[in-house]
């Protein structure tokens, strides 16, 4: 089933892909990684000018890594504002995604806790450095197939 924004991208020849909607009804498309800045920038000229949250996960051990946007139209006089989801995934080997911090400031931190437990990077973002773990942190933490350094299950601890 095609959204509305899915609808316009057809339209003007943006490739894509509908992952239908969310319990909420809100529109989730897919944009590959080398298509993702200039969607965004297209997105916030079209009027998704404020970025709701940007979050990241693993989708399976060993699989690919997802980055999401949850973008928002925010216009005076409107209750109910028109809401999407954008879903960028890359490969594990080389997660690269090109960051929107010049698109949406507010994606900053957030991207940056993204690389720092996931491991994604996002090319062009001003000052992509870790941000929860320490600079001596080894790995990605929330990755799935992540094993923590030096640990040792306590048994029996009562």
């Amino acid at each position: 089933m095609q959204g509305r924004l899915s609808a316009w991208l057809v339209k003007q020849g943006l490739v894509h892909r509908s992952l239908g909607f969310d319990y909420q009804g809100i529109e989730t498309l897919q944009i590959k990684p080398e298509d993702w800045h200039s969607v965004a920038v297209i997105l916030y000229v079209y009027g998704y000018n404020y970025l709701r949250s940007q979050c990241a996960y693993d989708v399976a051990p060993g699989g690919l890594l997802a980055s999401a946007y949850h973008l928002t139209r925010i216009e005076y006089g409107v209750d109910q504002p028109e809401e999407v989801c954008i879903k960028v995934f890359a490969p594990r080997s080389n997660p690269k995604i090109p960051s929107v911090f010049w698109v949406w400031k507010s994606a900053n931190f957030q991207e940056r806790e993204s690389y720092d437990m996931l491991g994604i990077l996002y090319d062009n973002h001003p000052r992509l450095k870790r941000i929860l773990m320490p600079e001596s942190w080894i790995g990605w933490p929330l990755r799935k197939d992540y094993i923590a350094p030096n640990f040792y299950e306590i048994q029996d601890a009562y």
